[in-house]
């Protein structure tokens, strides 16, 4: 079922819930790909009933970023939601969640600001505002479906990490269920970014995941010290790859650390041919 408006899906949440019945939700920003996929499967498994929320949410875009170009496949991403069970598809307008004339600017819009000290980091500190608009959009997709559960991948480890602060702080009653990156066969993260990277570029992408493993096999063999650690990432990159960020931070407080144990998560982000692309891997992780 594809609905449109704010008022369509809490009528149809209420009655879920007069008859006793779990509620999901899986926001996303549609594209939908494999990863997404998974997401909704442990949905449909876990709950009564599903929610995915396709939404380009205009607030978390930054000046100069894809929010034109963000490719939009609605009508795929309902087929591929109906095929796996998914009782509602919540695809709003920007004038449907924000109101008339309030869809980028902070001047009308009543936003949640994450702590600085969660958003000053990884991709918080160039994508400036960018976490603003996600817990702001997240939690009102909170507010409209009252789920009792909702999923995440770790894929964006900063923004599952952020949101599970906010719920917390707010005291927000849904419990959040953290699913594992999927990846490509080639090891490359799963991301609807990846549209955009030529054969070629997707090649070149690999060096994310190959680091990643890299610098857990070392930790595996007994190297801790972050700096030597980090050493081992530059003999996969060349001239193709424009090095944003590779930080080493504790998984449930984003603390940076400077001895890496079992609670570090390795996080990187990285340009190909113009695209950017993140990964992260935990060390403890079997």
């Amino acid at each position: 079922m594809l609905i449109h408006t704010i008022k369509e899906v809490r009528e149809q949440v209420k009655e879920w819930k007069k008859l006793g019945l779990t509620v999901g939700l899986v926001p996303t920003m549609g594209a939908l790909h494999n990863g997404h996929l998974s997401l909704i499967k442990k949905a449909v498994e876990k709950c009564d009933r599903v929610v995915v929320s396709v939404f380009v949410n205009p607030i978390q875009f930054c000046p100069g970023e894809d929010l034109e170009k963000y490719p939009r496949t609605l009508e795929a991403d309902t087929k591929l939601c109906d095929d796996a069970g998914v009782n509602i598809v919540f695809a709003p307008s920007p004038a449907e969640m924000y109101g008339e004339n309030q869809m980028r600017t902070n001047d009308f819009l009543t936003y949640v600001i994450p702590p600085f000290f969660y958003v000053n980091k990884l991709c918080g500190k160039s994508r400036v505002g960018h976490f603003d608009g996600v817990c702001t959009v997240v939690n009102k997709l909170f507010n409209i479906v009252q789920p009792d559960f909702t999923f995440f991948g770790e894929k964006d480890a900063q923004q599952l990490i952020i949101i599970q602060k906010m719920v917390k702080d707010l005291n927000i009653p849904v419990e959040i269920i953290p699913c594992p990156i999927v990846r490509e066969e080639s090891g490359l993260a799963l991301s609807s970014r990846n549209k955009y990277l030529s054969d070629e570029d997707k090649i070149h992408a690999l060096a994310l995941s190959k680091i990643l493993n890299n610098i857990k096999n070392c930790y595996k063999k007994g190297i801790t010290d972050v700096e030597a650690l980090k050493e081992t990432a530059y003999q996969f990159l060349d001239e193709h790859h424009d090095l944003e960020y590779l930080e080493f931070m504790n998984q449930n407080d984003l603390e940076e650390t400077t001895k890496a144990d079992d609670t570090t998560r390795v996080f990187i982000a990285c340009k190909v041919g113009g695209v950017r692309l993140i990964d992260n891997i935990l060390l403890g992780e079997k």
